[in-house]
């Protein structure tokens, strides 16, 4: 069973991994008033997606449509899907 989410805790806007053990994300989306928890992303996929697993979700999908930010979509594209990445530099000798 996954732990409870206190919606009153979590800043709008901001993904974060879902303790949902089926969603890889959680965020509380804030748009017009309304607020909503939305939990994204199959576990069953990596985190390195290639650039063609990339290009073809986001044309099956829609990325480039206007969504409004209640929907799991949008933060599907905007937060799993988009180019680059965090950059991870390489370790420093010293």
């Amino acid at each position: 069973m996954a732990k409870r989410i206190d919606k009153k805790s979590m800043p709008c806007n901001k993904p974060r991994k879902s303790p949902n053990t089926k969603k890889k994300k959680v965020v509380k989306a804030c748009e017009g008033g309304k607020e909503k928890i939305i939990h994204f992303g199959a576990t069953g996929y990596g985190h390195n997606y290639s650039a063609a697993a990339r290009k073809s979700f986001r044309a099956r999908h829609g990325c480039d449509k206007k969504k409004s930010k209640l929907t799991a979509s949008y933060w599907a594209c905007k937060s799993l899907w988009t180019k680059g990445g965090p950059k991870k530099s390489p370790p420093k000798r010293g």
